[in-house]
């Protein structure tokens, strides 16, 4: 029932821009913390940016002060503003969720990903 539909994704050149959606449906999305994760061929999934749910951001390194991750709690979605690409950020982007329930348990919600191709 819960889902998380990423979209966007495609092929841009290096310095362009691409933004990424995630809609999600099945959850109360506000009380979420939303976030979006990368995997390249090989490698570990890394967090890439969060989003909490007072909008408090955190950014990896590689990407702080390119991407922009930000929320529409009324639309039920998380976009991820790509700018200034590199070749590095060539992956599958996975849009991800994060709640507490109010016992205390972690609930963690993953989408099926969207691929972000970076070229030249």
């Amino acid at each position: 029932q819960v889902q998380l539909v990423e979209s966007g994704g495609g092929l841009v050149q290096p310095g362009g821009s691409l933004r990424l959606s995630c809609a999600a449906s099945g959850i109360t999305f506000s009380i979420y913390d939303m976030g979006w994760y990368r995997q390249a061929p090989g490698k570990q999934r890394e967090l890439i940016a969060r989003i909490t749910t007072r909008s408090t951001t955190v950014y990896a390194d590689s990407v702080k002060g390119r991407f922009t991750i930000s929320r529409d709690n009324a639309k039920n979605t998380v976009y991820l503003q790509m700018n200034s690409v590199k070749p590095e950020d060539t992956a599958d982007s996975y849009c991800n969720a994060e709640g507490l329930g109010s016992g205390g348990m972690k609930y963690v919600y993953w989408g099926q990903g969207t691929q972000v191709t970076v070229y030249s």
